[in-house]
């Protein structure tokens, strides 16, 4: 597995969520002095005061028992002696190391992409106006899946490193604070509503002063998401939806509470395993799928097909179904970056608003006549 959005993906689309040890104790900040300026996300909060920041970080990873502290301490800043055991970091960022390509759009998005120093596997980010940083020498690639170039990282020195974590068990992440490198950990990832996961832009903000961007920016997400919300208001969710496509000998079908279902929720469209409770995904067989989801009237697949024969080619039974005979069949990972980094895995986190237009389209295309796909892509 590898330190990517792709890492991600496997884990809450292929497999059902991994229990963690649970002999940690809890930290939890109760800061009644300030307010928390996340609205959406579960995940995150952050606490602004005069001259420094706390920042908490739950439930970073599934069954976590173990809370995240983090202070932001401006220039002159005076932190209280009784936050000074948790890891301080002095903002704004000059330098920062990402490990996850959904992290990518944040920093574009806020105008810091110059202050990335380094990245993993730098052929998975696809973005335009990175991949040139990249090209250039200017982000640096400091190894792949859990095997990060210590000694390089230490060489580029960056301010702070960013990264995530999928169970109770990172040596990575170990080996990286205890070479003087400052962590921190993020759980975009966890997040279940389409507008927490890009409420951790404001994160972003905090570590880059640049607060007042980020909640102007996050305002429009919410405001252009509300606004698709509204064009379906009074539609009947009558159009039925598969999603997925078989992996291995399994077909991994998302929750009815996950990510992938609140979209086609949203988008007013009748999700199949809508029912099926929880987050994260189940995996059932090819029969079990067919009989349930023959006649379904459009279906999702999940990989990078271009077209209907590339999709039979890859498993001749996918023609049994309704919507393979009358093609409304729609993938939204195959559009690709130069280097073969996938463009909706990296962006479709922070633009929320554009992946519910996107699946609007798809259920109810008379209400965007005008709209062309950010992601979507129909097989033809």
């Amino acid at each position: 597995m590898r330190f990517s959005f792709y890492k991600v993906l496997l884990v809450t689309i292929l497999f059902s969520f991994i229990g963690c040890q649970k002999n940690e104790k809890k930290d939890t900040i109760t800061d009644a002095s300030a307010s928390n300026s996340i609205q959406y996300a579960k995940s995150l909060a952050i606490y602004k005061h005069e001259g420094y920041t706390i920042v908490t970080v739950s439930n970073p990873w599934p069954d976590a028992v173990k809370n995240f502290t983090y202070i932001l301490k401006e220039k002159n800043g005076i932190v209280p002696d009784s936050l000074k055991k948790h890891t301080q970091i002095s903002v704004p960022l000059q330098s920062i190391v990402v490990t996850s390509t959904t992290n990518i759009p944040l920093l574009e998005m806020l105008d810091v992409e110059k202050k990335l120093v380094g990245f993993p596997h730098t052929d998975y980010v696809s973005s335009e106006k990175t991949r040139a940083l990249i090209d250039a020498g200017l982000v640096k690639n400091v190894g792949q899946n859990e095997k990060l170039n210590i000694e390089q990282l230490i060489e580029l020195a960056p301010e702070l490193i960013v990264t995530f974590g999928i169970d109770n068990n990172n040596p990575s992440i170990e080996n990286l604070q205890k070479s003087g490198l400052k962590v921190l950990i993020q759980a975009d990832w966890m997040e279940q509503s389409p507008l927490g996961k890009a409420e951790w832009l404001k994160l972003y903000g905090a570590l880059f002063g640049k607060e007042k961007e980020a909640d102007n920016l996050f305002s429009t997400i919410v405001k252009e998401y509300n606004d698709a919300l509204a064009l379906v208001a009074t539609k009947k969710p009558t159009s039925t939806a598969l999603y997925g496509s078989m992996y291995q000998d399994q077909w991994f079908v998302a929750r009815g509470s996950s990510w992938v279902a609140q979209f086609m929720k949203d988008a007013k469209a009748n999700y199949l395993w809508a029912a099926l409770e929880g987050t994260g995904s189940l995996g059932l067989s090819f029969e079990n799928i067919l009989d349930k989801a023959k006649t379904a009237n459009f279906w999702i697949a999940t990989g990078s097909f271009k077209s209907l024969s590339e999709l039979e080619k890859a498993n001749p039974h996918y023609s049994q179904f309704d919507a393979f005979a009358n093609k409304t069949i729609y993938t939204f990972e195959a559009k690709m970056g130069a280097t073969g980094g996938t463009v909706f895995y990296e962006l479709s986190p922070a633009r929320p608003d554009l992946v519910l237009k996107d699946y609007i389209k798809i259920f109810h295309p008379e209400l965007l006549s005008n709209y062309t796909f950010t992601f979507a892509q129909k097989l033809n």
